[in-house]
């Protein structure tokens, strides 16, 4: 099944700058239906009243983690089939091992750039 390049996306990450580098290499990817939130709990809301095809966020942020917010999306009926992708700066084994555990979809560890962000989301979506 091909990958709709209109669906909505969703980006979480506390860190504005973050938040522009993801937004340019999901654009720079084909990408151009992009919403930003800057922690978990907006990410959630947002997530309830629009529809997505992908979160993208990040694990640490305050005051609702990107692992609570994972874990929030996974309860909810409406959304726990949601595809959900992973970032953080540590590549700690527990904490990949506690997302797969939550029902995370892919894992990105920083730094990393658009093939990488491909490759994450073609595992998850497939090819586009």
């Amino acid at each position: 099944m091909a990958v709709d390049m209109n669906m909505s996306i969703l980006i979480v990450d506390d860190y504005k700058t973050m938040l522009r580098i993801i937004r340019n290499l999901l654009v720079q990817l084909g990408f151009n239906n992009v919403d930003e939130a800057s922690d978990g709990s907006q990410a959630l809301s947002m997530a309830r009243s629009k529809n997505y095809g992908l979160i993208i966020s990040d694990w640490n942020m305050e005051p609702m983690t990107g692992y609570q917010l994972l874990k929030e999306i996974r309860a909810d009926a409406k959304l726990k089939s949601l595809p959900f992708i992973m970032i953080t700066a540590e590549s700690k084994t527990d904490n990949v091992i506690a997302a797969k555990k939550a029902g995370v979809n892919n894992y990105i560890v920083k730094p990393f750039n658009a093939a990488t962000l491909k490759n994450k989301i073609q595992a998850v979506l497939g090819e586009f």
